[in-house]
């Protein structure tokens, strides 16, 4: 059978708002990969569209003759993958086709060869994203009015779901906070199921959001939290909805941090589990065949394995990797006990995963780059999930998407398959979007991703995102400022130094292994870009070389102002002032990469860089070369710029002390440049 352009399409059911979204889908794919039929072109084809319960639900089937189509969906979803079915295997448009800058030569048709196409089973029942983090989506092209269907929505939100949708994904959360409540009614019109995250349950608003006056403690008022509950289940009755149950505090933290008298273990698990019972009980009031789940993540886990928290028995467990892709519990602040979060086998009952591709934590994780520790090691922790019976749900961190599409890539494959080679995915990804002739390059760079990554630390998954190059510094540069007889007491996670000199200098040797080995990345991945041409140049320059250039440039400004720092200790003012501005200068530098890479649809995309934020990180250096400057060359401010302007004979005559106006400091930096650099 052909498909073209002026296929005639007759639907066998009722079109509602996820089909008529999921048509429209197809129409653009179609529009963007075959050639408009002629005026008056006879609608030989037809395709047949219809829902038919019996297939079961999200499955397909799909018999094509020679004229006509038969697509069959057992539902909604299944309609809406058998037509990304099509899009992908007979048009040839990509799972991220959006993300990564597919190109399409449009032709006159497509065929599709007769026979039966039935639709794949998939290893995990519920499979999802989490929009965290969302940054950069947040205020990239921020609103697009829909005439049709009035909505008002962000493109990166829309075009994140419809990847998820691609990869046979089925749940979202749509975003963080205020977001995951604006782009709920999209996500519900996609065909998405919608959880929640683990800080708001049943969806609902936050307390502090809605009573910013009051003291969110349930002690002191039990019935305006159960109001919101209240409210969270009625806005969304009726909806796919995976109901989080749980009780954290007002962000990413324990309740009893506004709760005080809660000061035991066994009082925390008690309300905690009392109040997820109550969730519970309102839920399936609402619904009795409501799907609820609960994170065991932080301290909930760490409660749940004590014994001091009880759960209802059909509640879907979700345990949590690290933040670094390792199944234990996460480092918070300095306390990281790294407790086993898989369920062991006397552990029955319905479980899930939350994963992170992407953390964001102040300390070492990945938020801009990927994630950096190797395909082998993420697929050997999620078989293991899967062979302890975490089958149920696996919701990823997946963040602004386009950092991290290689490992959503791959973990979509084991959420499908169970299994994947690493060495495969990484050869069929790079040949898919890369092109078939740059594909055992490119495959070669982002399997040695992680071989060039900095290990800071005794663990298999103790490996360093940018975040470390960026806020470890800005933690000692803040100590120095602050208060250089004391060490930092929020690097004890990392280091057991008992001096800020101690911690620098074990800092400072990091980076400088870092800096040479982002160095030799950066090196391999240039050469791999000057062998490539065309759109595939473009799109590597996008990707893998923008990482490498970020871990570059990060590390080698850590290092610079590490040992800038330690000459501070030493009171040699001029030097210390003078690494500190090549230190800033990487970052300004590491900001410009990211900027240099917004073209076409892109421009705007990391001007809201706020979470590492490198540019803050120069920022910060700014003011430690103020006052550097301050201790050296205060309070005249002339001897540095006599140093460097005049000549020894004028230097010694000091009848005026200068004859010009006094330099900035970044005027007196590019000076030093001038005249100290090889």
């Amino acid at each position: 059978m052909k498909i073209t352009s002026a296929m005639k399409i007759t639907w066998g059911t009722e079109k509602s708002s996820v089909l008529i979204r999921a048509w429209k889908r197809f129409q653009r794919d179609l529009a963007m990969t075959l050639q408009e039929s002629p005026e008056g072109a006879k609608q030989e084809e037809t395709l047949l569209l219809r829902i038919t319960p019996s297939l079961g639900e999200e499955k397909y089937r799909i018999t094509a003759g020679k004229k006509e189509m038969l697509l069959e969906g057992g539902d909604e979803l299944g309609i809406l993958y058998a037509l990304l079915f099509l899009s992908e295997k007979f048009l040839g448009v990509k799972p991220f086709w959006y993300w990564l800058d597919q190109k399409f030569v449009k032709r006159k048709q497509a065929e599709i060869p007769e026979g039966m196409y039935l639709s794949p089973s998939y290893a995990v029942k519920y499979r999802g994203w989490f929009i965290n983090d969302e940054v950069l989506l947040h205020t990239w092209k921020k609103s697009r009015f829909d005439r049709e269907s009035g909505i008002t929505e962000n493109e990166g939100f829309e075009m994140a779901m419809e990847a998820l949708l691609r990869l046979g994904g089925n749940m979202v959360i749509p975003g963080t906070d205020a977001n995951s409540h604006n782009y709920r009614r999209l996500a519900a019109d996609m065909g998405l199921w919608v959880t929640h995250h683990h800080a708001e349950p049943l969806g609902a608003p936050m307390f502090a959001r809605v009573y910013p006056e009051l003291n969110p403690s349930f002690a002191e008022h039990p019935e305006k939290f159960r109001e919101l509950w209240r409210r969270g289940i009625e806005t969304q009755k009726g909806e796919k909805t995976i109901w989080n149950l749980g009780f954290r505090g007002q962000g990413d933290s324990p309740f009893w941090e506004n709760d005080p008298e809660y000061d035991t273990d066994e009082k925390r698990g008690a309300l905690m589990g009392e109040l997820i019972e109550e969730q519970y009980r309102l839920v399936k009031k609402a619904d009795p065949e409501a799907v609820c789940c609960t994170n065991l993540y932080g301290e909930t886990m760490e409660l749940y394995r004590a014994g001091c928290l009880k759960l209802p028995e059909d509640v879907i467990k979700i345990w949590a990797d690290n933040g670094y892709g390792k199944m234990v519990s996460r480092r918070q602040g300095n306390h990281n006990p790294r407790v086993c979060a898989l369920p062991g086998e006397e552990e029955h009952g319905r479980h899930g995963i939350y994963y992170h591709v992407s953390f964001y934590d102040l300390q070492a994780a990945n938020h801009m780059t990927m994630l950096p520790c190797p395909e082998e090691f993420v697929c050997s922790e999620l078989t293991e999930v899967l062979m302890h019976g975490v089958k149920d749900y696996f919701i990823i961190n997946c963040s602004n998407v386009k950092p991290h599409v290689s490992m959503l890539d791959l973990i979509a494959q084991i959420w499908r398959d169970s299994a994947v080679n690493p060495a495969e995915h990484r050869e069929r990804f790079a040949g898919t979007y890369f092109g078939k002739e740059n594909a055992a390059e490119v495959a070669g760079c982002l399997e040695h991703y992680a071989r060039h990554s900095l290990k800071y630390g005794p663990h298999e998954d103790d490996r360093a995102g940018e975040q470390f190059a960026n806020h470890v510094i800005r933690m000692l540069v803040s100590q120095y400022r602050r208060d250089p007889a004391h060490r930092e007491e929020e690097l004890l996670w990392a280091t057991d130094a008992e001096t800020l000199r101690g911690q620098t200098e074990w800092y400072r040797d990091l980076c400088l292994w870092a800096k040479g080995s982002y160095e030799s990345y950066l090196q391999e991945c240039g050469l791999v870009g000057a062998r490539m041409s065309g759109r595939s140049k473009i799109l590597f320059e996008d990707t893998v070389l923008l990482q490498a250039k970020l871990h570059h440039f990060c590390f080698t400004g850590a290092y610079l102002a590490a040992e800038g720092l330690l000459c501070a200790m030493e009171e040699d003012w001029k030097k210390a002032f003078y690494l500190a501005g090549k230190a800033e200068k990487c970052y300004r530098l590491a900001d410009a990469a990211m900027r240099e890479r917004e073209h076409g649809k892109w421009r705007g995309f990391y001007a809201n860089e706020c979470l590492t934020d490198m540019k803050q990180t120069a920022w910060v250096l700014k003011g430690l070369m103020s006052d550097l400057r301050n201790a050296g060359d205060g309070p005249h401010f002339y001897q540095w710029q006599r140093d460097l302007l005049y000549a020894e004979e004028d230097r010694r005559v000091m009848l005026i002390m200068n004859m010009e106006n006094h330099l900035t400091d970044e005027e007196l930096f590019a000076l030093m440049e001038e005249c100290w650099d090889d």
